[in-house]
């Protein structure tokens, strides 16, 4: 099914490409660019040691939380550095690497839009919407700004959910091949961005809504259950824990302080009018260091085709597809503007787990959505002036892209390595970064300075050897003339265990302990002291429920060969 899709459609994937390559034209250059989260090279290598360690899934990172260790891939979604480690298989550096999936996420988001719209606007629409999704000001916001890698890769993401979900309301003949596409979108969504799926999930509500009713297909909902109860089986051994868990660490630094929301609405001028562009911080106010601009050509294409659809309407008095589709997409894309300005405060007080969204110009990555499939529908204007559509077409994506050019490019670039980016300063910066995001609550303060010893003893004549550490492990010998207290420089975190020639022993954090590292008592001799992460119940059914899910999953595509 994908080959044959594909090969129908590979004008057009070619044409979207290179409107792609010029989006991130300067990653073709040597080197590496500062951006706001400058932990990409380091999750991407933390995942990395997890696979060669065997630590799958990954979920304890060795390096960060200034080396004590870390629950990050618990609960930050995997799935952009799972394709990061399928680049590096090829060989490529960690540089190159992170700089291929940013422009990979550019190009596949594209080709996501063109499918979607062209179901709508047919191909030269959908062509439209694909170019005016990569060069959504939004866009180059996460990507040379913000370094938002998983951001970047729920817009991918969107267009996949909502296209796979309308051909699965509309497909006559056999729906296994649509309940699986958009079992895997969701799945995909699921692992790269948490928060998105809360803006994202009430749109795809009511837009499935409103096709059952436009297309009188309820009998699809039962296709569509099992369809999100697979995408939640085959995320579930992310999902679960990071929603189960959260429990164990400090959320609550996650929505106060800078990351409370009241301080980062932006105003009309931003989002409409102005052509600011910088690489600074959102701060408390409107004088922010970065822009958001919904895009020019962006939101006046929305009030066109509004416009447009409302006249046709009232002549035809006629709802089609296209109507219904744009209508959704218009008042989803303006609602969502409306969310990123503070005269939506009452509405963030009343949903109150919106508050982890913490930004809330966030919204805007909806508008960008909304508005980039609106523009598609530009071509039913020219229905009766098919001789003129080429030129509007060629004109309309090449000022688009004038227009919006000096946005996609980085700051700058400079001659780093990933010797250079992995080492000194640059090191101890990335294993301080975002510290507090998932702190175990078993300390009371983050760590305040580098670790220097993966064990220290409390106890005169205690000595060690043979000192072994990998992702999820650390092994040493203790020998001491009496019994030892030792502290192992790990953060105590749900699932580790501590063991003493092989016999678990309690680990435990004394009162003076404010950094929540773990301490154990040793008999005095020699003695094989191993300290290991486990599996929580919670992660053990979670995982299970995976494997069990993929398995299943795999077995129905041979099964049903015509899938590929």
């Amino acid at each position: 099914m994908l080959k044959r899709l594909f090969k129908k459609e590979v004008f057009f994937i070619l044409v979207i490409l290179v409107f792609a390559a010029f989006s991130f034209r300067d990653f073709f250059r040597p080197g590496y660019f500062p951006m706001h989260d400058d932990l990409q090279m380091m999750r991407q290598l933390s995942m990395e040691k997890c696979f060669l360690d065997g630590q799958i899934p990954c979920r304890w990172v060795e390096d960060m939380g200034y080396g004590f260790g870390y629950p990050l891939f618990n609960f930050y979604p995997p799935l952009p550095y799972l394709v990061g480690q399928g680049i590096r298989l090829l060989g490529f550096e960690f540089t190159e690497t992170v700089k291929l999936v940013f422009s990979l996420s550019l190009f596949v988001s594209g080709v996501g839009m063109y499918f979607l719209a062209k179901e709508f606007f047919g191909k030269i629409g959908g062509l439209i919407s694909a170019v005016f999704y990569i060069w959504a000001p939004y866009h180059a916001l996460d990507i040379y700004v913000r370094g938002a890698m998983n951001e970047a890769w729920a817009l991918v993401f969107f267009p996949l959910i909502l296209w796979t979900s309308y051909r699965l309301i509309i497909e006559k003949g056999r729906v296994g091949k649509w309940m699986v596409a958009l079992a895997l979108s969701w799945f995909g969504l699921f692992t790269s961005h948490n928060l998105m799926v809360i803006i994202f999930a009430p749109f795809f509500a009511v837009w499935i809504l409103a096709f059952f009713w436009k297309e009188k297909k309820f009998t699809r909902l039962p296709h569509m259950f099992f369809s999100g109860i697979l995408s939640l089986a085959l995320a579930a051994f992310f999902t679960v824990p990071a929603l189960v868990e959260q429990r164990e660490v400090q959320v609550n630094t996650l929505i106060s302080g800078y990351y409370d929301f009241s301080g980062h609405f932006v105003s009309i001028y931003q989002i409409l009018v102005s052509r600011f562009w910088g690489y600074g911080p959102s701060v408390f106010g409107t004088d922010d260091g970065m822009a958001f601009p919904v895009g020019h050509f962006h939101w006046i294409s929305s009030l066109a085709v509004g416009a447009f659809f409302l006249v046709r309407f009232l002549k035809k008095r006629k709802i089609d597809k296209a109507l219904v589709a744009v209508s959704l997409m218009v008042a989803a894309g303006w609602f969502a503007a409306f969310m990123a300005h503070a005269r939506s405060t009452p509405i963030w007080l009343t949903l109150g787990p919106i508050a982890f969204v913490q930004f809330p110009w966030r919204f805007l990555i909806l508008t960008t959505l909304a508005f980039s499939f609106s523009a598609g529908a530009l071509v039913l204007i020219f229905e009766k002036s098919k001789k003129i559509l080429p030129f509007f077409v060629a004109v309309l994506l090449a000022l688009l892209v004038v227009w919006n050019w000096e946005f996609f490019r980085v700051e700058r670039m400079g001659p780093v390595t990933d010797e250079e980016k992995f080492s000194g300063e640059a090191w101890r910066l990335q294993q301080t970064a975002g510290i507090y995001d998932y702190l175990p609550n078993t300390a009371r303060q983050a760590p305040q300075r580098p670790r220097q010893e993966m064990v220290e003893s409390f106890t005169e004549g205690t000595s060690f050897s043979n000192e072994k550490q990998g992702t999820y492990w650390a092994e040493f010998e203790v020998e001491g003339s009496g019994d030892s207290l030792i502290r192992i420089n790990i953060l105590k975190f749900p699932g580790w265990k501590v063991f003493v020639d092989g016999e678990e022993t309690e680990v435990f954090i004394p009162e003076d302990e404010h950094w929540g590292r773990m301490h154990i008592n040793v008999p005095e001799g020699k003695r094989l002291v191993r300290a290991e992460l486990f599996d929580t119940p919670v992660r053990k059914v979670s995982n299970w429920t995976s494997l069990i899910a993929w398995v299943g999953l795999g077995g129905y595509i041979v099964w049903r060969r015509k899938l590929l």
